[in-house]
């Protein structure tokens, strides 16, 4: 029985209803009571005010009830995920008791520790599985919305829909990651119209990057160089945004086989992240840092045939991976193991390229939107007709064969 039940239900009781009673006095068929009960779903606007009255609540002890149920956050920050859904209600319900105490329906201790919750999970986005991150990224979400329609002021509402902007990016994110493309659609549009209603351009630029990635890894270069520019246009000088959108239009015209523009923008990525200082933590997905710049480097270069993107990969995994416990890794090593196979490919040093390979398609670390890297290398060693090759596809199909929360 869930916690919201549990509550919404005792209450229903305690004032001397059984649910086909309760459904009567509040207009609605037992069958909603059932729902409403079961958090399968929440009463509508206009329902709510019989449902007081017939509890003897306030609206703000009624919204209370209905929270949504919570979860306990994980013991350590760089921990995987896999029990984030057996907890408690406890950071709900701390929420709720903020906000209650507040001057508005709000107030400012929510909306911060809102803030904090997102930061804390964009943090955790390189080092864990996107679809339990993904159950948090909807709890946080549920809860934004819960708040949209309580009383609150000019200022307090805008930073609100900054916030569940921000929560609806990570969420289309993570369901990119998954392969979920109405769902990642729907969240970058939702996104978007957050942050226009904030005049947000950060966020805003933020969504047309994100969908620049997701064009490009389905191999739509040109719409993803389109998307990337508007991005640019977008994004408020030196932020992260500005930089992540300039690192996507080189990545394209990487795959688009325009080396001297790619070089270019390559320079421009430096220059800029040069100038970048960190505020929110160097693994924040958010935010650009140097380890980012290397890393953008290496799979450009890579994909432009340029040998030193050798060097560069190898950088990545030695800032990231200083031992062999893939367990730690960030999701980038991975992706510079992929970057360092295909340089070496280029040099035919092809046991080092193999190695590398199986090293990134066996961490676990490589999520399905990113299948495609892997396979690209499967296949040059496919194509070279190396002995590697078979215990390479074999790797790779158990790679496709794990869950996509793995």
């Amino acid at each position: 029985m869930t916690s919201r039940r549990r509550r919404l239900a005792e209450r229903r009781k305690a004032c001397g209803y059984n649910q086909e009673e309760f459904a009567e006095a509040v207009g609605v068929d037992r069958s909603t009571v059932q729902r409403w009960e079961s958090g399968k779903t929440d009463p509508q606007p206009w329902q709510r005010p019989k449902i007081a009255k017939a509890l003897s609540l306030t609206s703000a002890e009624l919204d209370a009830l209905l929270v949504p149920d919570a979860y306990a956050p994980p013991r350590s920050r760089t921990a995987w995920l896999s029990d984030a859904s057996s907890g408690s209600d406890d950071e709900f319900d701390a929420l709720e008791l903020a906000r209650r105490v507040s001057a508005s329906d709000v107030g400012k201790e929510t909306l911060s520790r809102l803030e904090h919750a997102f930061d804390e999970l964009a943090m955790k986005y390189p080092v864990s599985p996107p679809q339990d991150l993904l159950e948090r990224v909807r709890k946080h979400s549920a809860y934004v919305s819960h708040l949209m329609d309580a009383r609150m002021t000019l200022a307090e509402q805008r930073r609100l829909y900054v916030v569940g902007g921000w929560f609806q990016l990570l969420g289309a994110t993570l369901h990119i990651d998954l392969n979920q493309e109405h769902a990642a659609t729907a969240r970058l549009q939702t996104a978007a119209t957050l942050a226009q209603h904030a005049d947000h351009r950060e966020i805003e630029a933020w969504c047309y990057e994100t969908d620049a990635w997701r064009v490009l890894t389905d191999g739509d270069y040109a719409r993803a160089l389109d998307l990337s520019r508007i991005a640019q246009e977008l994004a408020p000088a030196g932020t992260s945004a500005a930089i992540q959108a300039t690192a996507q239009e080189g990545r394209a015209r990487a795959r688009l086989g325009e080396g001297p523009e790619t070089y270019r923008v390559i320079e421009r990525v430096q220059r800029m992240s040069g100038a970048m200082v960190p505020r929110k933590g160097t693994e924040h997905h958010y935010q650009y840092d140097p380890g980012k710049a290397l890393a953008y480097t290496a799979t450009t270069l890579a994909w432009v045939g340029d040998p030193a993107a050798e060097d560069y990969a190898r950088q990545v995994i030695a800032r990231l991976a200083p031992s062999d416990d893939v367990e730690k890794w960030p999701r980038r090593v991975a992706s510079a193991n992929i970057d360092l196979a295909l340089a070496l490919l280029g040099g035919d040093r092809l046991d080092e390229a193999c190695n590398a390979a199986q090293r990134a398609i066996l961490s676990g670390r490589i999520v399905p939107s990113n299948h495609w890297r892997a396979l690209e290398v499967v296949k040059a060693v496919e194509r070279r007709q190396l002995p590697e090759a078979s215990d390479l596809r074999e790797a790779y199909q158990g790679l496709k064969a794990l869950p996509s929360g793995s």
